[in-house]
């Protein structure tokens, strides 16, 4: 007869002893995550939003210095250039070389500097001085992609579009509620899967709650809101 299994509490857990997930709720996991997210900075281009910089052709410029770049460097960068130009006449107005002194600290801002000139340069020829709340014409432009034309657009026009940085690439499938290799399938998901109310908030939460709470490296699994439901995918250390 085969020895039973000695159990030692709190080292050994017996097979299959981990309560099963519940269901992926979206609509209690909003609820939770305005609550997480309530103590920490607000994602870069929602703080300029409630600045008052809401036009499209902000936004934009502001998501293009953001690219690679913390919020804690695009927040200053974006004020110190919106503070000597706002709108595209007055950009398009200033040489590359002094954009690229305003938005310096953040990463690649020589091309940066390039691409806000033409981008400004483009609006005042082709739209008259502003933009339309248009993605795909966004995305006419080199160097912006379909995270910042959506999010120009969320958040300028108050459109349903989802702009998918790594935060909410990781998170969405982190907790399993999409599985996609890129952002731009994880976008494709979301579509599918996101109410529209939530496609403009999804980003301005899961980037204080990806930085903070949900982070890329050991999250914070154990004081977590959404830990019942989140399925963990590719957690192999965590807080």
């Amino acid at each position: 007869m085969a020895p039973s299994k000695i159990t030692r509490p709190g080292r050994d857990k017996p097979e299959n002893s981990e309560p099963s997930k519940r269901p992926f709720d979206i609509e209690e996991a909003i609820r939770l995550l305005r609550e997480a997210v309530a103590p920490y900075p607000k994602a870069a281009l929602f703080e300029l939003a409630g600045e008052g910089h809401t036009s499209v052709f902000e936004i934009l410029v502001a998501c293009v210095i953001s690219i690679r770049t913390l919020d804690e460097t695009t927040l200053p960068a974006a004020r110190r250039l919106f503070a000597v130009a706002r709108t595209p006449a007055a950009v398009a107005a200033l040489p590359e070389k002094e954009i690229d002194q305003l938005i310096d600290p953040c990463t690649f801002h020589e091309p940066k500097a390039r691409t806000i000139h033409e981008i400004a340069r483009r609006t005042v020829q082709e739209y008259r001085g502003e933009l339309p709340c248009d993605p795909d014409v966004l995305q006419t432009f080199h160097g912006v992609g379909p995270k910042c034309a959506n999010l120009a657009v969320g958040i300028a026009c108050g459109h349903p579009v989802i702009g998918v940085d790594v935060h909410v690439h990781r998170v969405t499938n982190r907790w399993g509620f999409v599985r996609a290799k890129t952002p731009e399938k994880t976008m494709a998901a979301l579509n599918e899967r996101l109410p529209q109310p939530y496609r403009v908030e999804i980003n301005a939460l899961l980037v204080p709650f990806g930085k903070h709470i949900c982070t890329g490296v050991r999250p914070k699994c154990s004081t977590c809101p959404l830990l019942s439901m989140c399925r963990q995918v590719g957690v192999t250390s965590h807080r």
